[in-house]
């Protein structure tokens, strides 16, 4: 059997705090990766509100997404951004 049509199934229920978490470890990965203007983006993410925290999310994510090299970052931001309804 084969899983080359396999799709993740990412989850859709995280909370504030995962998110959070998630956007932490992207920042921490996009400074690593010399990828300044995502990092600049989710600096201070923990103390944001919900709104910024979607409009940081969709900016980097527009930003990011047809640069291919950095595809493990993008993953982690799209999945993010199916979770944005939960932030409160």
């Amino acid at each position: 059997m084969s899983n080359e049509n396999e799709t993740l199934r990412w989850p859709t229920n995280l909370d504030r705090a995962a998110i959070v978490e998630r956007l932490v470890r992207v920042r921490a990965l996009a400074a690593e990766a010399g990828l300044a203007e995502i990092a600049a983006r989710l600096a201070g993410v923990e103390d944001m509100p919900a709104t910024q925290i979607g409009a940081s999310v969709i900016a980097a994510l527009t930003w990011i997404q047809e640069k291919p090299e950095y595809e493990a970052i993008t993953a982690q931001l799209a999945m993010v951004a199916m979770n944005l309804k939960n932030l409160k």
